[in-house]
């Protein structure tokens, strides 16, 4: 097939990365190539020295937190306006890396692409509240390569931190909010929480949907195949 990106966003402890597992997992069952990027991994610049200066200028926690192993991390919900107006920055240059990342899957991988996480996830943890924030949201995704089909995973922020303690509840709230907002500024489809395999059905079932079906031969085509 021809390349089709997939692009999954959504609090910490929404279940991502089971998701995408799930799907890689049923595209692979299904014959359909598929390749996985992420967008901490593949796209964003000066990774390095980000993570040092959460954990040694932001005291943050190194690692992800997990049931009974909770973390505190202390980076993207730092807000305080230099580090807003640092990340500001940071963000247009990894929308210029993102850019030139997704021309290249779609023309050397092809197939179905599929981000963990995409611009979204970092202008999501932005305070959306403020309009000058939603100004420069929406300016980033004029330029943001569309995906072919855009996931937010939605879970209640209780949910999430209690299966990734991670951030402050108070947090992962206006993260959430500002996840629907950005849903409805770019058009992504919201999976609303529920049990891992109905989340897993519904994931499939917008795919086949958006997915352009085979096209049957016309006459002189099944003159010529046969």
């Amino acid at each position: 097939m021809k390349s089709f990106v997939i692009t999954f966003s959504g609090i910490d402890g929404a279940g991502k990365s089971t998701q995408i597992e799930k799907l890689s997992s049923y595209l692979a069952q299904a014959g359909i190539p598929a390749h996985n990027l992420s967008l901490w991994d593949d796209v964003a610049l000066f990774r390095r020295a980000r993570s040092n200066f959460s954990r040694a200028v932001l005291q943050s926690d190194s690692g992800d937190g997990a049931l009974g192993r909770p973390a505190k991390r202390n980076d993207k919900n730092a807000q305080a306006g230099p580090l807003l107006l640092g990340r500001s920055i940071l963000y247009v240059l990894d929308l210029i890396s993102l850019r030139r990342t997704v021309q290249k899957a779609r023309t050397e991988i092809g197939g179905v692409i599929i981000f963990d996480r995409y611009i979204y996830d970092q202008l999501a943890a932005l305070p959306m509240q403020h309009w000058l924030t939603r100004a420069y949201a929406r300016m980033l995704l004029r330029f943001t390569p569309k995906p072919d089909l855009g996931y937010v995973l939605d879970a209640e922020p209780e949910d999430a931190r209690a299966r990734k303690p991670e951030y402050p509840l108070d947090f992962m709230r206006q993260y959430r909010n500002s996840y629907l907002q950005l849903s409805r500024l770019a058009g992504l489809q919201v999976v609303p929480g529920a049990s891992t395999e109905n989340v897993h059905l519904t994931v499939v079932d917008h795919f086949t949907r958006a997915t352009p079906a085979p096209t049957p031969p016309t006459e002189v085509d099944s003159e010529v195949l046969a």
